[in-house]
């Protein structure tokens, strides 16, 4: 058994608010008994590409803020999963900072698909796909838009040899949308569905985490290699999901047989 959490957080206030919670999740979750935790997409400094008034960070701010994720990774000894930007060679990209339990940095993972609608305009995407290890548990990332719309992303994950399949990603409520209650339901967007599809064409474990908002068109839940519903943390609400994942289900059988 391996426990993991999704920090199901609101939107920070500033960048410096999103460090501050950052720091509060992880002694929290690491309190409950996890061996990692994840954070949405781009928790630092906070998604931009919706239009929100973020200023874009700078090498300083992100390098202050790995600072406090990864000294408060070590001091809880808790591996980390932290949905942010970095910079190379002058562009943005969004991307996952890896932190071991020890505080060390483990690696990137880059997001390789944009959205088209907006983040091509703002972001370079990522050329490559890693997986990575914390203790017993060797898992992968897929942010947002490339974990729904291209499967392949998280059968490269499976396929070498990850037992769950880490899921960050960014969305609230427009205008007039429907407002879910219950996952995965049929009247909402596919993108939850998705999520289930995900786990159950790979045999792994997929936990896919967003933001706590009014009305948020997706949460944060856990997905069984089967592609049933592990668990789900109540819309709109700010918080931990922990669970606790029997890896032995995780044996990736399907994404092992895919020829292509």
């Amino acid at each position: 058994m391996f426990r993991i959490a999704l920090a199901n957080l609101r939107f920070p206030d500033s960048p410096d608010d999103a460090i501050a919670r950052a720091v509060l999740a992880i002694a929290d979750a690491a309190a409950a008994g996890a061996g990692i935790v994840c954070f949405p997409e781009a928790y630092m400094p906070g998604y931009r590409a919706l239009g929100r008034p973020v200023a874009p960070p700078t090498v300083e701010y992100l390098e202050r803020a790995w600072t406090a994720v990864a000294d408060a990774a070590r001091t809880h000894n808790i591996a980390v999963v932290l949905g942010t930007e970095r910079i190379e060679h002058g562009a943005f990209l969004l991307t996952a900072l890896v932190i071991n339990s020890d505080g060390t940095r483990a690696g990137f993972q880059d997001k390789v698909q944009l959205d088209p609608s907006v983040e091509e305009l703002m972001y370079a995407p990522g050329k490559s796909r890693h997986v990575f290890q914390a203790g017993s548990l060797t898992f992968g990332v897929v942010i947002c838009h490339e974990g729904w719309r291209y499967p392949e992303t998280v059968r490269y994950a499976a396929r070498h040899g990850a037992q769950v399949v880490f899921h960050p990603h960014f969305g609230e409520a427009e205008p007039g949308s429907f407002r879910p209650t219950t996952y995965a339901d049929p009247a909402n967007t596919f993108h939850e569905a998705a999520v289930l599809c995900r786990a159950a064409e790979n045999t792994c474990y997929v936990a896919t985490v967003n933001c706590a908002s009014e009305g948020s068109p997706t949460t944060s839940a856990i997905a069984n290699p089967d592609g049933t519903l592990l668990a789900y943390q109540p819309y709109g609400v700010e918080g931990l999901l922990i669970a606790d994942l029997d890896l032995s289900f995780a044996t990736r059988l399907l994404a092992m047989r895919c020829r292509s």
